[in-house]
């Protein structure tokens, strides 16, 4: 697996010239809100999503000014909805630091995550970008139904493995898609390839969450969150699923009651970790992630091969083998 450092470098120049302008598209006259814009600028991630978006661009096309909103636009929406995640969950952390709700209340954290979305809006009104709105606009649509499928099957425990998949080809698939796809879009490519990045990106971004599932049964993953979250938050996840499809009725009853009921007993969590390992759970999920990462490299491998297909594959293959 290449360091992310590496897979950055066809699009090195392009992701300083969009940190730049998304600092400049967070700008506002009100004190306040340039004091919170500016806390959360210090807290920079990875860059994956508008990795994502340069990295398209360059495969199906050419990168331009239209690729740099792109990834503007997806980054205020990923932000906005990273905002307000945290008050939907009442977390006080993000990325080892304190949230902005932590910081600044609910209230303040709601309309700041209202700001950055009209700020996405008016980007792209302000530049004709219609294509790319569109694009950004399902994959918020999906984002939010996915959020309520999940909490409306978690208080039943009823969830099929189909109903995961769908669950997380909403909530995460479908951002990474909008990446692709945006960024494939802005470059001035055809429909049929634009509808290929989708494709390419929702196949990678299911393969990306699964492995995000994975984390919570590795106490020794630096993922920045404990063995077992998932599990207390009653997320059921698809090493769990799994386990359910291979318990008993009598066996299945005591796995519910103890996620319903004893989610809180760190003793009892990590009897379950340790059932789903042995009936194979982490195992089937390793293999249907490999399954989505293979579809996912076969659909880019019917693009013209370039430094930037090459750098899409890898970053691909950093998504299921990265550790956090």
């Amino acid at each position: 697996m290449k360091a992310l450092d590496e897979i950055k470098i066809p699009v090195e120049a392009h992701l300083v010239e969009f940190e730049s302008a998304f600092r400049q598209s967070l700008k506002s006259n009100v004190p306040l809100l340039d004091r919170i814009t500016r806390f959360m600028v210090k807290r920079k991630g990875k860059q994956i999503r508008p990795l994502f978006v340069f990295l398209s661009a360059g495969a199906a096309g050419t990168i331009n000014a239209a690729t740099q909103r792109a990834a503007t636009l997806i980054e205020l929406l990923h932000t906005a909805t990273l905002i307000h995640d945290d008050v939907v969950d009442d977390s006080n952390e993000r990325r080892g630091t304190f949230s902005l709700n932590a910081l600044w209340k609910n209230k303040i954290s709601v309309l700041v995550g209202d700001f950055l979305l009209s700020k996405g809006l008016l980007l792209s009104m302000d530049n004709n970008d219609y294509e790319l709105l569109r694009i950004v606009s399902n994959a918020t649509r999906e984002m939010s139904e996915g959020e309520l499928l999940q909490i409306e099957k978690a208080r039943r425990l009823d969830i099929e493995e189909s109903v995961y998949f769908e669950i997380i080809r909403k909530k995460t698939a479908s951002l990474i898609a909008s990446c692709c796809a945006s960024g494939a879009a802005s470059s001035g490519c055809s429909p049929d390839m634009v509808k290929k990045f989708h494709e390419f990106g929702e196949l990678t971004g299911i393969a990306f969450q699964i492995k995000d599932d994975l984390f919570d049964y590795n106490k020794n993953a630096d993922t920045g969150k404990p063995a077992g979250i998932d599990l207390r938050e009653k997320k059921l996840t698809l090493p769990i699923i799994y386990l359910l499809q291979q318990s008993g009725w009598m066996e299945k009853r005591r796995i519910i009651h103890t996620i319903n009921n004893q989610k809180d007993h760190p003793e009892k969590v990590t009897e379950l970790i340790e059932m789903v390992k042995a009936k194979g759970g982490i195992a089937y999920a390793e293999k249907r992630m490999m399954d989505y990462r293979k579809q996912a490299i076969d659909l880019l491998h019917t693009f013209p091969e370039n430094i930037y297909r090459n750098s899409l594959e890898q970053l691909v293959i950093y998504t299921t083998e990265r550790r956090k």
